[in-house]
């Protein structure tokens, strides 16, 4: 009997767990602060177990269940993976998740090797679909003794589009603070051999318009640090490094006011309490509240009063006589007012959109001039009506296939890593594939 451990039974827990508990001689215990989501993800199944368990408030009793079994999942907020991990060390367990390696986590690295465990994180969507993907691309170019000049990757959660029916063009899949939170990050990118920075309050408004097959045009902006994946990905010889976030247009206008109107502050405050959010909008812009408010913070924000993002503005309930939430940050009124207004609705399907859009340039011999691809790498991927999100599932499945793979001795690694080693993502991606998760690749030569 081999023994899982999963830890958290959120939003992208239930195909992971399925599929473990599809698989013959394996036994899932599935431990969540609200015991009654993990007795929802295993669906009575008999080779399931459903715990209690808090890891804020009984961290004690981690080692009780990692003790137990032969392999954690953490699908738990990355600030407690390092612990987990340690646990796993400790009891000779390994760990698969689906979060950015922190660098305490890295730390580990001798440790785990030593205890014979690996601990493979990034193993989800994006990142981990991304990197798996790409990684079989870059190999690919290398073997043919190809160089990677260009490399631009994008990704989004999106409705699909007979669900994109509101003003965001955006419906909660993941965590909704998870989302805004993700607002507040500084970006970087390589672009033609230069470096760009860009802070925080310039994050939207450096978005661009790329045009995707099937779907149409859809707003980028960078995804936090692309220049670390130059040496992740092997590609020293790189001119443009580039990892962004996809969104349906209007996103980023709307976004980028949110941020300079300061509606992403995580400071803690005792003056919301019995607030509405006109009066918020109104200490916001510090102006009164008085009927020319909309006036005033369109003012403020450099835009029109009849423009569209004023008018998501009145969509989410922003200039309304509604109660504030109550939260103790105004990022966290935000997050809150958006998860109530951004739902999906029963029987709607989200959406995953990835791209890879490579440039390679290959040598032909001497004398001869190179050869110049363009290689644009797409996957579409669609939630199932009344069942699993899309989200759910090409975060799920992949950190699932992860766990068989290495409980069944197919891959042996040992230490800290992320997919981007072939021994991990060719057989990922292949059975991936086979569960009608994949990459539809385009190749065109170009001249010069």
């Amino acid at each position: 009997m081999r023994n899982v451990l999963v830890l958290g039974a959120g939003l992208v827990a239930k195909p992971l767990v399925r599929y473990l508990l599809d698989q013959p001689g394996y036994h899932v215990t599935v431990a969540s602060r609200t015991v009654g989501k993990a007795q929802m993800v295993i669906g009575g199944r008999p080779n399931g177990q459903a715990l209690p368990f808090d890891i804020a408030r009984d961290g004690r009793a981690l080692g009780t269940l990692v003790s137990g079994a032969d392999l954690t999942v953490s699908l738990l907020p990355y600030i407690y993976h390092v612990q987990v991990a340690e646990q796993c060390i400790r009891h000779r367990c390994h760990l698969v998740t689906t979060s950015y390696v922190k660098d305490a986590m890295r730390a580990l690295d001798e440790q785990a090797k030593e205890a014979g465990v690996i601990l493979l994180n990034e193993i989800g969507l994006d990142p981990g679909i991304d990197h798996m993907s790409a990684m079989r691309i870059i190999h690919h170019i290398h073997d043919a003794d190809g160089q990677v000049v260009s490399f631009r990757s994008y990704c989004g959660g999106l409705p699909a589009p007979e669900a994109n029916t509101n003003p965001f063009g955006y419906k909660f899949s993941w965590s909704p603070r998870g989302v805004v939170l993700a607002g507040r990050n500084d970006a970087c990118y390589l672009e033609d051999g230069q470096v760009v920075e860009v802070p925080n309050r310039r994050l939207f408004a450096t978005r661009h318009t790329i045009h995707v097959e099937g779907v149409g045009d859809l707003d980028a902006y960078p995804n936090r640090d692309s220049l670390p994946y130059i040496q992740t990905y092997g590609i020293p010889e790189t001119g443009t490094m580039y990892r962004g976030t996809l969104r349906y247009p209007g996103w980023c206008e709307t976004w980028q006011k949110f941020v300079e109107l300061g509606l992403l502050d995580l400071t803690e405050r005792n003056d919301l309490e019995g607030l509405t959010f006109r009066q918020l909008m109104a200490r916001l812009i510090r102006k009164p509240e008085t009927d020319d408010l909309e006036r005033d913070l369109a003012a403020h924000l450099g835009i029109a009063p009849d423009s569209d993002v004023m008018m998501r503005f009145a969509w989410l309930g922003l200039l309304g006589d509604e109660p504030l939430p109550p939260e103790r940050t105004i990022l966290d009124v935000l997050a809150a007012q958006m998860q109530k207004k951004l739902q999906y609705e029963e029987g709607e399907r989200d959406m995953i959109v990835l791209l890879h859009d490579f440039v390679a340039v290959y040598r032909q011999g001497l004398g001869a001039r190179p050869r110049k691809e363009h290689i644009v790498s797409t996957m579409i991927a669609f939630g199932v009506p009344g069942g699993d999100t899309s989200m759910a599932r090409t975060v799920g499945l992949p950190a699932a296939s992860a766990c068989r793979l290495i409980l069944e001795g197919q891959i042996r690694l040992t230490g800290v890593h992320i997919p981007v080693l072939p021994e991990i993502y060719e057989p990922v991606l292949d059975e991936l594939a086979r569960m009608g998760i994949e990459m539809e690749e385009r190749v065109e030569r170009l001249e010069g």
